[in-house]
């Protein structure tokens, strides 16, 4: 039974990373970003709290700010790139105008694979 549910668990991985695509959004600072102002005094609770839910639903990997506070960057996963615009569409920080961003598809490179063999 333990082997079944196993084989299950691999068989669902390899058939959600199959129906989805990685995609890496960079933000830039918007018409409301306010001048002068580090991202951390930036208005951006409502894209934190977007942010929370978009990774305990699974689809936000790995997210922070840039450290010399020209925006930050996130890796997502979507099923298409339709998805993936309306995801970062979706973000309150867009909608409000503190952030732009630039949005692309990303191949992943498994260098630890690389580097075994």
């Amino acid at each position: 039974m333990k082997r079944r549910l196993a084989l299950l668990a691999l068989f669902t991985a390899a058939l959600f990373a199959q129906s989805t695509q990685t995609f890496l959004v960079v933000y830039k600072p918007g018409p409301k970003f306010i001048a002068g102002k580090p991202i951390a005094a930036q208005p951006l609770g409502e894209h934190g709290r977007y942010m929370m839910s978009l990774y305990q639903k699974g689809i936000l990997k790995i997210a922070g700010p840039f450290t010399d506070d020209a925006g930050g960057a996130v890796m997502f996963s979507a099923a298409t790139p339709a998805d993936a615009k309306s995801i970062v569409e979706h973000d309150p920080a867009v909608i409000n105008g503190i952030f732009s961003y630039d949005l692309h598809p990303w191949g992943l490179v498994d260098w630890q694979s690389r580097a075994n063999k």
